[in-house]
């Protein structure tokens, strides 16, 4: 059977716009019967639908934020232990190399302070207990001084 002028597609394509359309009016029709009313439910229901994706919305965000934290807790964590390992390397060549140059370490100068404040103790101990003796041992064994000196063969 040959196909004649109304069975084109865009003759389908047509009919299915009109009847869309129509379909939108017919909507329209009921809606300006029925008023306020279904407005008003239909208000309510997108409320609650709203509601309800904002909740999901929600829990989604919060489950993503502590997936968050976890990674970048054990990021830190990682990169910490990283710039530790790293750290620590440093450390040991830069003492090496000291050790080398001659140059003390820490707990040799520490031992060291240690050593001369001991030393400064105990030479204030000795400075103390022997100044006592020294006054003493002055003002006894220095000789009375005249108060004019008398040059021979001459006066004075």
């Amino acid at each position: 059977m040959p196909t004649s002028d109304d069975d084109k597609p865009s003759d389908r394509i047509k009919d299915s716009a009109q009847q869309i359309w129509l379909a939108g009016l017919g909507a329209f029709a009921k809606m300006q019967q029925e008023g306020s009313k279904a407005f008003e439910a239909l208000v309510k229901d997108g409320a609650g639908v709203q509601k309800k994706t904002q909740q999901a919305a929600e829990e989604t965000l919060a489950q993503a934020q502590a997936r968050m934290a976890g990674f970048a807790s054990e990021f830190g964590t990682k990169a910490a232990g990283g710039w530790g390992k790293l750290e620590n390397i440093f450390e040991d060549r830069v003492a090496r190399a000291l050790e080398k140059l001659g140059v003390p370490s820490a707990d040799e100068v520490a031992a060291l302070r240690a050593r001369v404040e001991a030393l400064e103790a105990q030479l204030k101990r000795q400075a103390s207990a022997a100044a006592p003796r020294k006054t003493a041992a002055r003002k006894t064994s220095e000789p009375a001084k005249p108060s004019q000196r008398h040059k021979p063969g001459g006066a004075g």
